[in-house]
């Protein structure tokens, strides 16, 4: 049993939820906050990257929270454009997506450590995939708050439950991760 692929999948679906807000919103809007206390899709990527890198960069034998992560700083605007913004999200994601295809399905149960607490490798990745989902989840709010009407729905919109479920209904049943066609479609 693979336990390790279908949290890539996820992994590799959150990726996708923030690419698909940031294609439906403008430049400016990346940077735009809701008041000064919160922040912007700009400043979470940042924030994103700062984790992603220090948490994914020598995961096995070094504590997830390096010493040379500076995260108060990835608070602080400093993005000035997409072209930057996409600069970070894609080396945060290229780290943890290279760190992940080390692993071993055998590796799962060994011990790593996040600011000295001990963590199986499969609790670690649990435990960066609900912060990263947590994050993306706000991307994509932020997204929809700017887009206003113009959104266009990442999951199943309103009203279109019931063909969705007639469309799933449809099928056969078996065992299957819900991105499995996605991923398998997009890799």
């Amino acid at each position: 049993m693979n336990r390790i692929r279908p949290v890539i999948q996820l992994f590799h679906y959150y990726k996708m939820l923030g690419e698909k807000t940031f294609e439906q919103i403008d430049d400016k809007d990346l940077f735009w906050k809701y008041n000064d206390q919160s922040n912007s899709i700009a400043i979470i990527v940042k924030h994103l990257w700062g984790n992603m890198m220090s948490r994914w960069t020598d995961f096995l034998t070094t504590d997830g929270e390096k010493k040379w992560r500076d995260r108060d700083a990835e608070f602080e605007n400093d993005l000035s454009s997409r072209i930057e913004l996409m600069q970070k999200w894609e080396e945060g994601w290229t780290c943890l997506f290279d760190a992940l295809s080390t692993i071993h399905e055998d590796q799962l149960d060994e011990i790593i450590y996040i600011r000295n607490d001990g963590h199986t490798i499969l609790e670690a990745v649990h435990r960066q995939l609900a912060h990263y989902a947590y994050h993306i989840g706000q991307i994509v709010y932020l997204g929809r708050m700017r887009k206003g009407h113009q959104w266009q729905s990442l999951s199943i919109p309103k009203a279109q439950s019931k063909k969705y479920n007639q469309h799933k209904a449809d099928q056969s049943k078996s065992k299957r991760h819900f991105t499995d066609e996605w991923f398998d479609k997009n890799q």
